[in-house]
């Protein structure tokens, strides 16, 4: 979610690859932890205002930084693809699960996000490949998973959130393999980038959808999106595009994996959220899938590995 028009392999940057693993660490803790620091901050803003503050502040605190440092700006190309980048994971993807968790809990949120990664092994089987047996096998059991999940009770109780969560799920896939093939600012330049694009798009829909900044908002919803701006949005986000440019995408996506149980574990604890049967049964259900796919996709990479050799 980059930096140049081909993808780049992750072979070709031995030097970093030692980052993975703290990227995958910081994409797979941190970002289940953000599913209740956007419930907390719902507490005292509204969804869209909310996200724009958070990005807002986040961008502006390291588009400031990179400057300072000597790091040069976007190109006019690489700040329209960020734009576009940025809309569709931020806008669409971050803003309308802000939007979907005023109906359903943190944990639910979470669970549906997990069906991400079946939408990206279709969008990358749009762009360069067909599926192998496997992978169907893997997106015909994820997406009965996503049935299961939208027949349980949360879920047909809050139709919009549904609606919500599944846009929110396609324009985060869509966002993700799209910038990976497009002319993308530099490095940590391209969170910033994309914050500052995202961030009026977001203030633009509060506005048109009559929100309001609150004249008192609670102390612990203010730190929510504290949290959320310099974890969430700084720390994970560029972790997160750290991987779409240097690992693999079925690597990338398994942070699916590891969000719903964490998002799921810490709104029991911290704010007693429940869970119903159904939404458990299609959590299973879809990360099942998911893990058939991504094992397809590390099946079909080491056939390719031993063609090549």
């Amino acid at each position: 979610m980059h930096d140049t028009v081909a993808p780049i392999a992750v072979d070709a940057v031995p030097e970093r690859r030692w980052l993975i693993p703290l990227a995958l660490l910081a994409v797979y803790v941190i970002w289940g932890s953000t599913y209740l620091g956007i419930r907390i901050g719902l507490t005292g803003f509204p969804p869209f205002a909310m996200a724009a503050l958070r990005f807002f502040a986040a961008g502006i605190a390291m588009y400031t930084w990179l400057r300072l440092r000597g790091v040069k700006p976007p190109t006019r190309r690489q700040w329209r693809n960020a734009a576009i980048s940025g809309v569709l994971l931020l806008l669409f993807g971050n803003g309308f699960v802000c939007f979907a968790e005023q109906s359903v809990t943190s944990g639910i949120a979470a669970i549906a996000i997990a069906s991400e990664p079946l939408f990206i092994a279709l969008f990358l089987f749009a762009y360069r490949e067909r599926p192998s047996r496997g992978e169907i096998i893997g997106l015909v059991v994820g997406f009965f998973g996503v049935i299961v999940l939208n027949i349980g009770g949360a879920m047909r109780a809050a139709p919009w959130a549904a609606a919500a969560l599944l846009v929110a799920t396609l324009a985060w896939a869509f966002g993700s393999i799209w910038s990976r093939h497009q002319d993308m600012p530099d490095g940590p330049m391209n969170v910033a980038a994309q914050m500052l694009c995202a961030a009026p798009a977001l203030a633009l829909t509060a506005w048109f959808t009559g929100e309001r900044l609150p004249a008192h908002p609670p102390a612990a919803s203010i730190l929510a999106i504290a949290y959320l701006a310099v974890f969430g949005s700084i720390i994970a986000f560029s972790a997160y595009l750290f991987l779409i440019k240097h690992a693999r995408p079925a690597l990338t996506a398994s942070y699916a994996y590891v969000n719903p149980p964490v998002a799921v574990l810490l709104g029991a604890l911290v704010a007693g959220e429940h869970v119903g049967t159904a939404e458990i049964g299609g959590m299973v259900v879809i990360l099942a899938g998911v893990a058939v796919i991504t094992l397809a996709h590390a099946g079909s990479g080491k056939r390719r590995k031993a063609t090549a050799e």
